[in-house]
């Protein structure tokens, strides 16, 4: 994704594509509709601006639409938070070429890793660009897999999450996680496009993961706020855990995301046994989840 004005173009035509006539308001013109969604001159019609200018933004042409014309667009389409983050990526790097967020290395502060350690009840993680996992404590490694262990390229949420076996027997609704590790994964890269690790890391999920390639190519972003993940663990059965995302001063490319389970329930007896585990003897539930793959 290295020209933001083609990926702004195809974002807008699989919205257009995706947005129900019938819930904008606009009375029915008699004509059959031989393809879903809403046309061109209705987008416009409904953003305010011409139909010229609306199909050159849909063709990838070099302009820069105001923040008022993406606000009506986005009202037009009926984008939601992610969406309406995405399209202000892609403008402000499109309009700002030598601003672009530059490559480098992503690194915790002290105090963070410090903090992380600190919740011996909490699975905790750390995310980067491109969903890299740049730090985890004792509980998340546990809970979910031992990002430590892994090699530096490979410590990374969205491969992790497409690539390992263990994550596809450990999500119970391991498709629509995917999907949405994939969406966020689109929307970061929306700021960083000629960043060489994302386009490394898109290359590499292209050739080895067909449902990858589905859900790239429907040009959908998530923003990861909050959220229920459903799982079943190799050593303490089903739970339900909840996360919560805080966005990190002075790094906006770093995210915490720390889970609970709610109190009183077998999700929370269940982390409860987990943690346990783990602060007892930190290779039981490496050595554990390892030999139940076998």
């Amino acid at each position: 994704m290295n020209d933001p004005h083609r990926e702004l173009g195809q974002f807008l035509r699989r919205a257009r594509a995706n947005r129900d006539p019938q819930q904008t308001g606009l009375l029915p013109d008699g004509r059959v509709r031989r393809v879903p969604g809403l046309r061109r001159e209705e987008v416009a019609l409904l953003a305010g601006v011409s139909t010229d200018y609306y199909a050159r933004l849909e063709q990838g042409r070099h302009l820069t639409p105001s923040p008022q014309v993406l606000d009506a667009l986005a009202r037009a389409l009926d984008l939601d938070d992610a969406g309406v983050k995405y399209v202000r990526e892609l403008v402000a790097t499109a309009e700002n070429p030598g601003a672009r967020t530059r490559s480098h290395v992503q690194r915790v502060r002290p105090g963070l890793h410090q903090l992380l350690d600190s919740f011996s009840s909490q699975p905790a993680l750390v995310l980067g660009r491109r969903t890299d996992v740049l730090a985890s404590n004792a509980l998340a490694r546990a809970l979910f897999a031992d990002f430590n262990a892994m090699p530096a390229k490979h410590r990374n949420y969205a491969r992790w999450m497409l690539l390992d076996p263990q994550a596809q027997e450990l999500f119970v609704d391991w498709e629509e996680q995917a999907r949405n590790a994939v969406e966020a994964l689109r929307l970061d890269a929306a700021a960083t496009p000629d960043d060489q690790g994302t386009q490394r890391l898109i290359g590499e999920l292209s050739l080895a993961c067909p449902p990858f390639r589905h859900w790239w190519s429907a040009h959908r972003v998530h923003q990861r706020t909050h959220g229920t993940k459903r799982l079943h663990h190799p050593l303490v059965g089903e739970l339900d855990v909840q996360y919560e995302t805080l966005v990190l001063p002075g790094d906006p490319r770093q995210a915490l995301y720390v889970y609970t389970a709610e109190p009183g329930t077998e999700s929370h007896d269940a982390l409860a046994l987990l943690s346990s585990w783990t602060h007892s003897s930190g290779t039981v539930v490496q050595r554990s989840r390892a030999e139940g793959s076998r």
